[in-house]
């Protein structure tokens, strides 16, 4: 008997323990799985914590069928040298950059902007105003139709490098009056603005936003778009020839701009695509003669900021690419861009003598 209840204590302990185990098991898994859920709760996933890549809001123009690429509708002397009316006055005619290249000589890009795989093609002007660019001649339809004909050409023209339709509005014009703000420029009425701004986002093209200052500073006048900066499609132009200073009348006396104050709003533009996810952006400096831009070496990309300097001159078309040469080719520091004006230039360069410039033009604007 005393046999019989010694073995059942025996039992009765290991069930016991048995249990106890299980209970203190089950705690420990219940206490590793709440710590893991805490862990997962107060580390997001990665996947929410990286924002995604932005997409691009524009869509090029696809070449035509038959476009054959540049550098095989080029000859030897082409491939090698620049045209001859931009090698005009130099002893050394050989090209900076390869054919068909956009990059200046020894530049780089880190960006994934526009002007990177991509000519832009561009529509100047103001919608209340003939005489100051083509956007100002006709509706936002038919300008819009002869906007993507105009990229369509420079598309079959360099298939590589297929073209962006790009509206450049300008946004505050420089007038001869002091008018409201004192600073003798006139802001385009936001409804304007609004409606070309709808009208590229439709089309899937691109919207420049030109300022030309008057006696106001770079940044007050970027600070008054920065609205429509925040907009994935919309870039800024600065024209440089309209800034004036304080004793002096935009249209009567010749601007100037300081690189410094244009680097300035460069670094504020990077700022407002890493703050707001936005696509990579670019810069477009407007310059037709020396003096109207300073200090040219101070204006620099960013990582996420392109500059480009557009040659703004009309007339003579061997006149006009020396000077591309001169203001592009040899002194700026990533991108070049070229003017041509429909009703001034004699002749007008067709895009298959636009893209053979040394480098080849990544905006091509006309007025």
């Amino acid at each position: 008997m005393k046999r019989l209840a010694f073995l059942l204590t025996i039992f009765t302990t290991t069930l016991l323990l048995a249990a106890c185990t299980d209970s203190t098991s089950q705690d420990a898994e219940e206490e590793e799985n709440n710590t893991k859920e805490s862990e997962q709760e107060e580390k997001p996933e990665e996947s929410e914590e990286k924002e995604q890549e932005p997409s691009q809001p524009y869509e090029a123009l696809e070449p035509s069928e038959d476009a054959k690429p540049l550098k095989e509708k080029l000859s030897e002397d082409e491939l090698a040298n620049m045209p001859e009316s931009q090698r005009y006055g130099v002893d050394n005619p050989k090209r900076a950059v390869p054919a068909g290249d956009m990059l200046v000589k020894d530049a780089e890009d880190n960006t994934d902007g526009p002007l990177k795989n991509n000519r832009l093609v561009a529509f100047y002007g103001h919608p209340n105003s003939e005489n100051m660019g083509i956007l100002g001649e006709m509706e936002p339809e038919e300008f819009m139709k002869k906007l993507k004909e105009q990229t369509q050409a420079y598309s079959d023209a360099d298939p590589e490098r297929p073209a962006i339709p790009t509206i450049e509005l300008i946004t505050t014009a420089a007038q001869r009056e002091p008018g409201p703000e004192g600073k003798y420029y006139r802001m385009t009425p936001e409804e304007e603005i609004e409606k070309y701004s709808k009208l590229a986002k439709e089309n899937d093209a691109l919207l420049l936003l030109d300022i030309q200052l008057g006696t106001d500073s770079v940044m007050n006048q970027v600070k008054l778009i920065e609205k429509y900066l925040k907009e994935p499609h919309v870039h800024l132009a600065i024209d440089t020839e309209f800034r004036v200073g304080e004793d002096q009348v935009p249209g009567e006396d010749l601007g100037q701009v300081d690189g410094e104050e244009v680097q300035e709003a460069v670094e504020y533009l990077s700022k407002i695509v890493e703050e707001n996810n936005l696509p990579d952006k670019f810069v477009l400096l407007h310059q037709f003669t020396d003096g109207v831009l300073t200090n040219k070496d101070a204006v620099q990309p960013t990582d996420n900021v392109q500059v480009a300097l557009n040659f703004d001159g009309w007339g003579n078309s061997t006149d006009k690419q020396t000077l591309y040469r001169k203001f592009v080719r040899d002194d700026t520091s990533q991108y070049g861009g070229f003017k041509i004006f429909y009703n001034k230039d004699e002749p007008v360069m067709n895009p298959e003598d636009v893209v053979k410039l040394d480098p080849s033009p990544a905006i091509v604007n006309y007025q």
